[in-house]
């Protein structure tokens, strides 16, 4: 589940623009998430890495959060199969992320 921190995690440091730090903070209050992780977490699960296209840059500021070991392994391997950073990936997956929160039967 995204909203407990997860046994086997670790720190995982990486650069976003201020505008996607006010969204983490926005889906921590209106999607009830406590932490950073969380919203990360969740963002992982919901986004799809496999038709991703990463952007071009932009100014960033670094934030740390936990994520599961088979999250950040999953995340290497798209950065790698995309030629892209962990980081891209992660700000593709929070810019998609709707701050509403999930319908019912949903996965979380």
């Amino acid at each position: 589940m995204a909203s407990r921190s997860p046994k086997n995690s670790a720190p995982l440091t990486f650069d976003l623009p201020l505008g996607l730090i006010a969204k983490i903070k926005s889906a921590r209050g209106t999607r009830g998430l406590k932490t950073a992780s969380e919203v990360v977490r969740l963002a992982i699960i919901e986004f799809d890495f496999e038709h991703c296209e990463p952007p071009d840059h932009q100014a960033h500021r670094q934030i740390s959060v936990r994520v599961a070991a088979t999250q950040r392994a999953m995340l290497k391997r798209y950065a790698r199969s995309k030629g892209a950073s962990v980081g891209e990936l992660l700000r593709l997956a929070l810019e998609g992320m709707s701050l509403k929160s999930p319908r019912p039967g949903r996965r979380s």
